[in-house]
């Protein structure tokens, strides 16, 4: 990591978790973001969802939750980025604080509790966004307001609003920051729910994948049901996962663990790996999945897609390494193919779930 670098990452963490990241996206939308200059190894090229990303490595939703920097961290060379959650009507969240870096275990609790300023703020960064960038791939992660009693209407919203600015949509059930959401990840609630996205989306003249993001709290026979629900037609893929409400016995920061909220990072990377992995046999392949968890190097992104991930996100990983991370891990997860043989990400896809 370069010296500005460190010292950069050095002095955002001595501040407070939520004004370091208000920093960074003011910092970016000035222009401050890094940009990289290395093309992408033709190896990492992934075609799904109806679209080439060049390289399979994204950021998770959660980091542009209003829509404000895809064009500056697609600059730093992702593939992709996802913004979001957005719910329709805007919303502060949960009291303060709410982020708390464990930087012993590399790990972050959160629970912000889908704070974001709705759905028609994220329509206009999104629309002049699309006037002068069609090429970023932009996957928008939907949420529902927490007082909401119609989760179905919260969803359609959503979904009428972005659906022409997205590649790709994303059924958030799973953060265990909103009351009663993760319930909604019952096969009943959501084939609802995904019916409504997909009603409301070609209402709006759109017709984008839909994805529905999952938790790696889910026992093995809700796995089974949402594994059979994602096979049926309207569900294009899984996101597996979202933060996990367990806490690790190897967790260091043991007074901070305490905390309530998602656990992300490091100590994610094996339960969420392992759920992923059940879910890419229980699919037989059949449907992509992206990898969410504790992903820090280009070795975490290669277990990830050995275990059926065609995609792979990260966010807890930029806090501790900054964004030279994306770099370091396109040469890595290249050099991760060529050492066992493999000419592309798909053939390296679920190659330890097979």
């Amino acid at each position: 990591m370069a010296v500005l670098d460190r010292l950069a990452l050095s002095f955002l963490h001595r501040m407070d978790a939520e004004q370091a990241h208000r920093l960074t996206i003011r910092a970016l939308k000035c222009g401050f973001g890094p940009k990289s200059r290395l093309s992408d190894d033709p190896r990492l090229a992934v075609e799904i969802l109806g679209k080439r990303f060049s390289n399979p490595i994204g950021l998770a939703a959660g980091f542009d939750k209003n829509a404000e920097v895809m064009g500056p961290m697609a600059a730093t060379g992702l593939g992709f980025v996802e913004v979001g959650s957005i719910t329709p009507r805007p919303q502060p969240g949960n009291p303060r604080p709410r982020i708390f870096r464990l930087p012993a275990d590399q790990a972050v609790i959160n629970r912000l509790g889908f704070n974001n300023e709705g759905v028609a703020a994220a329509q206009a960064c999104l629309a002049a966004f699309r006037a002068k960038d069609r090429n970023t791939i932009v996957g928008v992660n939907l949420g529902k307001n927490k007082t909401s009693e119609d989760a179905a209407a919260d969803y359609a919203a959503g979904a009428k609003a972005l659906a022409p600015f997205a590649d790709y949509l994303v059924i958030n059930v799973s953060s265990p920051n909103t009351p009663g959401l993760r319930a909604l990840q019952d096969p009943a609630e959501l084939r609802a729910l995904v019916q409504a996205v997909e009603a409301a989306s070609k209402e709006a003249g759109a017709s984008p994948p839909i994805l529905v993001k999952i938790a790696p709290d889910l026992e093995q026979a809700d796995l089974e049901a949402i594994a059979g629900l994602a096979l049926e037609p309207g569900i294009a893929g899984l996101i597996v996962s979202n933060t996990t409400i367990a806490r690790p016995d190897s967790l260091r920061e043991t007074e901070r663990a305490a905390e309530t909220g998602g656990l992300s990072g490091k100590p994610l990377f094996q339960p969420s790996t392992e759920v992923l992995k059940t879910v890419y046999r229980l699919t037989a392949g059949k449907k992509p999945l992206i990898g969410v968890g504790g992903i820090s190097s280009g070795a975490d992104a290669y277990a990830k897609i050995r275990a059926g991930a065609s995609l792979v996100q990260l966010y807890t990983g930029l806090i501790y390494h900054g964004p030279v991370l994306v770099v370091r891990m396109r040469r890595d997860l290249a050099a991760c193919l060529e050492r066992d043989g493999f000419t592309s990400i798909a053939e390296a896809t679920g190659a330890d779930a097979r």
